[in-house]
């Protein structure tokens, strides 16, 4: 065979040997030396089988369907719907809502970084291995991403694993092993559930098909990994193509039969991990299935109705920007019979038969538009509500947000920001579980020194902070008394670790101390000298407004007047 195996299986992102940690991998072995898999039971993959398999089909003809409607490519999608079956399909017109709608929620849920915290300082190990894990992995990115697809998808897989991210394809100077978080793709992952809950994945079994050369012919072939807890299969298939489906210019192969099993392809990995190292991150689901669901099948109908209305409009403008004239008869040519000859579609001009007084004129309609752009109008205000996108997050209606307190704005934001809650405590719950992983996966490699912390995560709501309004109910609340530190206060508004609100801090006081040097303050105790002249003279200097100490004894008036608390600048009297 000319196909090099394990080279596809290291550009697959499949873990590296090293996990193996000195485990026996005999009790897969057969009398004959082939290694026994446990990956038949479940029966997807197997020869005679179809690929994708018949159960997932359904579900990853939906991630297909939505991502072109996510990318905007409407016409591919509802050609077959009512409104979109004329054949006559030259003019078009969508709007690509549904992007709108999948890149809010991503806005609001990723769009400022989490925050994930060991709880025990900024600068412990343990601390230092997730601020690690994360700039390693661009993990600001890829929860953003992984929050977007899923938008549209209803699913999103998360795979961590030990070794180089390329795959041996550098040395390892230049791509060292280390723990690699990444997306995998939804299409690709095939879960295994309990028989007793189908709810709680207990196995994730990742097949993707490959173009092969194998003895100079170009063939297909299955590579399959498979997640279980503590260990990784893999095994590879040759497949055949048996369905093609025309993307305008090129067929792109969609369904394939199983044939027959590489054995070289066999191998077992020992992760050292009591679970396995996929983790599903739904949009959000129900408690009856694994499936996630997504922002965009239950717009299906509403999007075409839409884009349909659109496109009759813009047909109707079209026509009537050009309008036909209208002549009186035998203005135009004759044909051999003596026919007026014309083309309207064409020449735009056509005789009136029968009338003699026809006037030339161009043939005008009302179209009553008023009535299409209404319907188009509550058609996308009933679009948002379902979606639970307010107007205000999408600049409609009455949107302008000056002058509006914060709280004002996350009233009118309200549907918006649940709709992001829900969201969150689906993806709060799978970051805790990736980032454990990654705990989990280095130590068992046993390249730490670090203990086992559970991640706190810490998310924003993406709206603008109303400073003011914040200060002015925690005033309320204490009573007047300081809430927060100058350090706390520093780390929350700046963002910055503790460290880095130390050094501000001590910069701070620097500055504060230099400027003492330029400007001493000068003690109240100066007035008290008896030398009036130079008591006047450092007063005109200081100004109006210092606070001086006096001593000495106060005499009552003889005469007494109204008091006046008017302060005369520049004069200071002081009985002594």
């Amino acid at each position: 065979m000319a196909v090099n195996v394990k080279k596809i299986l290291d550009g697959l992102g499949r873990a590296v040997p090293i996990l193996n940690l000195g485990s026996d991998t005999k009790e897969f072995a057969t009398p004959d030396g082939d290694i026994e898999l446990s990956l038949t039971p479940i029966g997807y993959f197997s020869t005679g089988k179809l690929f994708p398999c018949p159960e997932h089909r359904a579900r990853i003809d939906r991630y297909r369907r939505n991502k072109k409607i996510f990318k905007g490519q409407n016409f591919e999608v509802f050609k077959d719907y009512k409104g979109s079956k004329r054949e006559l399909d030259l003019l078009y017109v969508s709007v690509n809502i549904a992007g709108l709608i999948c890149k809010k929620s991503a806005d609001f849920l990723f769009g400022e970084a989490v925050q994930i915290k060991a709880g025990n300082g900024d600068s412990t190990p343990e601390q230092e291995a997730f601020d690690r894990f994360a700039e390693d992995n661009n993990l600001n990115i890829l929860t953003y991403e992984s929050a977007l697809a899923n938008a549209y998808r209803g699913d999103s897989f998360i795979k961590v694993r030990y070794g180089q991210e390329y795959g041996g394809e550098l040395p390892p100077q230049l791509d060292p092993s280390k723990v690699i978080i990444e997306s995998v793709d939804p299409e690709h992952v095939y879960p295994e559930t309990s028989v007793y809950n189908k709810n709680r994945i207990i196995a994730y079994h990742i097949a993707v098909p490959v173009k092969v050369t194998v003895d100079d012919e170009e063939c297909w072939q299955l590579f399959i990994e498979s997640h279980y807890a503590g260990r990784i299969e893999y095994r590879v298939y040759n497949i055949a193509v048996i369905e093609t489906e025309y993307r305008g210019g090129y067929y792109e192969v969609t369904g394939w039969k199983i044939l027959d099993e590489v054995v070289e392809g066999r191998s077992i990995v020992y992760t050292g991990v009591p679970v396995p190292l996929v983790v599903h991150i739904p949009n959000y689901g129900t408690d009856d299935d694994w499936e996630g669901l997504d922002d965009i099948t239950e717009h299906m109908a509403i999007f075409d109705e839409i884009n349909n209305r659109l496109t009759q409009i813009a047909d109707i403008l079209d026509k009537h920007a050009d309008p036909a004239m209208a002549v009186p008869s035998g203005i135009l040519g004759e044909d051999d019979e003596g026919n007026a000859t014309f083309r309207v579609a064409q020449d735009k001009v056509f005789e009136v038969v029968g009338k003699d007084d026809v006037i030339p004129q161009y043939i005008t309609w009302n179209g009553q538009l008023q009535h299409a752009f209404s319907e188009l109008d509550k058609l996308i205000d009933l679009l948002l509500v379902t979606a639970e996108i307010p107007a205000v997050a999408v600049g409609r209606g009455d949107s302008g947000t000056s002058g509006t307190s914060g709280l004002a704005i996350k009233w009118r934001m309200n549907s918006l920001l649940a709709k992001i809650n829900r969201k969150r405590q689906y993806y709060a719950k799978g970051l805790k579980q990736v980032m454990a992983l990654a705990e989990l996966l280095e130590n068992a490699v046993g390249d730490t020194d670090y203990e086992f912390t559970m991640p706190q995560l810490t998310f924003h709501d993406g709206l603008p902070k109303d400073d003011s309004e914040e200060a002015t109910v925690m005033n309320i609340r204490t009573g007047g008394a300081k809430t927060l530190s100058q350090k706390t206060a520093i780390m929350r508004m700046e963002n910055m670790t503790e460290e880095q609100a130390e050094v501000e801090i001590e910069r701070i006081n620097t500055e504060a101390e230099e400027a003492m040097q330029r400007s001493p303050m000068v003690d109240g105790s100066i007035f008290n000298s008896d030398d009036d002249e130079s008591l006047r003279s450092r007063a005109r200097e200081l100004g109006r407004e210092f606070v001086i100490k006096a001593t000495g004894t106060v005499i009552e008036r003889s005469r007494k007047m109204t008091p006046n608390w008017m302060i005369l600048p520049r004069t200071l009297t002081v009985i002594l």
